[in-house]
């Protein structure tokens, strides 16, 4: 208030000393004139010069005016990173559409008439049009276009299955409890959300900030033990009752269940739809004529018990998947139709950036294949074709990014894996995950099931190499195992060499103890001729194919469109509407004729009827003569994001 210019800057007289505070102060009216870093410098070099006063006991007013300087800097370094933080959240008022959902029923709280239950939504006709167009138009581009083999599984999965898969004993998330009430909190979500709250709020040093960003940076790659440190460092709490938390414990998502009425025979809702093209591979493969690669696809209801929905649509317990799975040879990963996408660009968020805290790379994908950012062509197709898709259905790509799972935040399944991730309200959401599997899946189901999934290759030129056989006595087999003898004859075959010789050399004085899935078989040197080594041509060969899988979550898909497309009148806050792509929107078409008269009502049906024809889903309207009544009746229309209207005047 000094003489200060409020557009350049100036200078404030304290004691003997004068302060040029020149661009510093005026930040907040001009966010895009300093650089942060030249911010951060400045607020580094004002302390260094406080600290050396301090030390050498200067006048007083010097020191003051030190100070002041530096809180100057700092409340404009301050506004800076608030107003960067501001650009980066999507303008869109959540109430208002959130309200807008709900009054016209898009999507709404299950059995809400006895409370409700969270984690369960109702889709109600504008919800289930629009998401019908949205898997039907999944349908055509994927699974059309890469002419996949789609199918529909159970839902109900035995948990020998899931186990075999890891999804028993690792399909988990981190759990903490209030002390007192017991209830359960995500241990990860809660954290982030305490350091969210702790940094909005005043007197965090630079150091302390920088280190709680760090912490929200590698969130996803902090395990267990770290996770509980972490939360007992900076303090957190019960969120509603600020009671003190139990130590966290892991949690399984899956919904347990007994299948028969004699419950002996345990179960699961799937956790998702991938586990019923695995087992029904050889199936694929022979209906492909045995040829690699080829994809399957799954379209279908999975379920997560998950600790604590929040969000809407965004973390429920049951929900909508579809899901891809690409069968290739893990020594040939590239794609025939990579060059059609190498162009397209993505950005990339790599592990090394999120570490290190800097930004995404906006690179094409043929650009990221040459720098190693993704390690195969197939990867990079679909990383493409899945932003191809996003783009379609109404999310713009400057709220999309593809960042990289972090070491401890990978599946158990996964050797690679990158999630297309939209910007909303609630922060960056992963929608899509498109993971490199390799050979897992696979082969834990061989091994649980005793069973060959494997895919063979004509070679050209035969090869020589020695191999590890074992002759068997089928008799002392057949009487050892009974019926299960087939399958032990197929696990010793299917035995790496290794272990062949191991087993001889174990059967020269006792017993072998061979372990198919949870159960274990006592080998006894009768059952066994010989085990030698022997030269063999081969002139097929014989491969466990990997897998890439692009995974598509479409109830999330659906809320970031509906927050993208949501919008707000100028002028008039209290007309809120959607502006869907009409590919995906739920009316495609209203007719509306301008009287209710007789004589309009031939030209009303026929026209809906040739809609219908063409797949439309039409809006039958009747727009009253007058002006008001016309623009009551539009209004009604654009809250459901109708496309086209047709008047019959």
């Amino acid at each position: 208030k000094s003489g200060i210019n409020a557009e350049y800057g100036g200078l404030i007289r304290i004691g003997l000393r004068s302060v040029n505070i020149s661009r510093l102060f005026c930040y907040s009216s001009m966010p895009s004139a300093i650089p942060m870093d030249e911010l951060k410098a400045a607020v580094a070099q004002q302390g260094a010069i406080v600290r050396k006063l301090k030390e050498s006991k200067p006048a007083p007013d010097e020191l003051t005016a030190a100070i002041a300087e530096l809180k100057i800097r700092k409340l404009a370094l301050s506004n800076a990173e608030k107003a960067a933080t501001d650009l980066k959240k999507p303008k869109v008022d959540r109430a208002k559409f959130e309200n807008l959902m709900k009054r016209r029923f898009f999507y709404g709280a299950a059995f809400s008439l006895y409370g409700g239950v969270a984690g369960l939504y109702d889709f109600g006709p504008a919800g289930c049009a629009l998401k019908a167009n949205m898997v039907n138009f999944w349908r055509n581009h994927f699974v059309v276009e890469e002419n996949m083999l789609e199918v529909e599984c159970t839902m109900l999965t035995p948990e020998t299955v899931l186990r075999a898969s890891g999804h028993v004993e690792r399909f988990t998330d981190i759990m903490v409890k209030d002390a007192k009430t017991g209830e359960c909190y995500r241990a990860d979500h809660l954290l982030e959300a305490h350091l969210e709250k702790a940094l909005e709020g005043k007197g965090l040093s630079d150091e302390k900030k920088e280190e709680m960003n760090a912490v929200l940076r590698q969130l996803d790659n902090f395990g267990l033990q770290q996770i509980g440190e972490l939360i007992k460092k900076y303090g957190c709490k019960a969120p509603v009752t600020n009671n003190d938390l139990l130590d966290p414990a892991e949690f399984n998502l899956m919904f347990g269940t007994s299948i028969g009425p004699t419950g002996l025979v345990k179960g699961f809702m799937r956790p998702e739809t991938a586990q019923g093209i695995f087992v029904n591979y050889k199936r694929l493969l022979e209906y492909n004529q045995d040829k690699i690669p080829f994809a399957g696809a799954q379209i279908g209801q999975s379920f997560r018990n998950e600790i604590s929905p929040r969000s809407g649509l965004l973390r429920v317990r049951e929900f909508c998947q579809a899901e891809i799975e690409h069968f290739l040879d893990p020594e040939d990963k590239s794609h025939p139709k990579f060059k059609n996408v190498k162009d397209v660009k993505i950005k990339f968020y790599p592990c090394e950036a999120q570490m290190a805290g800097t930004d995404f790379l906006h690179i094409t994908v043929g650009e990221a294949l040459e720098k190693g950012v993704i390690q195969s062509e197939t990867l990079g197709y679909f990383l493409a074709r899945i932003q191809q898709y996003l783009s379609a259905v109404g999310i713009p790509e400057e709220n999309l990014r593809f960042r990289q799972h972090l070491g401890n935040e990978m599946a158990h399944y996964a050797c690679d894996c990158w999630d297309a991730e939209c910007k909303t309200t609630y922060g960056w959401v992963e929608i899509v995950g498109c993971a490199d599997r390799s050979c897992f899946d696979l082969n834990a189901h061989a091994k649980a099931s005793s069973t060959k999934l494997v895919a063979k290759q004509t070679l050209d030129t035969p090869v020589t190499r020695e191999v590890v056989e074992v002759a068997l006595n089928k008799a002392a087999v057949g009487k050892g195992f009974k019926k299960e003898a087939g399958g032990v004859t197929a696990a010793i075959h299917d035995m790496e060499d290794e272990d062949k010789l191991k087993m001889k050399e174990q059967l020269v004085s006792d017993n072998f103890k061979l372990v198919v899935g949870d159960k274990s078989y006592e080998i006894t040197p009768a059952m066994v001729k010989s085990i030698e080594k022997v030269s063999k041509t081969e002139h097929v060969r014989e491969f466990v194919p990997s897998v890439v899988e692009p995974s598509f979550g479409i109830g999330r898909i659906l809320y970031c469109i509906l927050e993208c497309n949501f919008k707000v009148r100028e002028n008039d806050e209290k007309r809120t509407w959607l502006d869907l792509p009409p590919l995906i929107a739920p009316t495609k078409c209203s007719v509306l004729p301008l009287s209710t008269m007789p004589d309009f009502a031939p030209y009303v049906e026929e026209l809906s009827a040739a809609l219908r024809k063409l797949a439309f889903l039409t809006r039958l309207k009747i727009l009253l003569d007058q002006l008001d009544g016309g623009t009551l009746e539009l209004m009604k229309l654009e809250f459901l994001s109708v496309s086209l209207s047709i008047s019959i005047q």
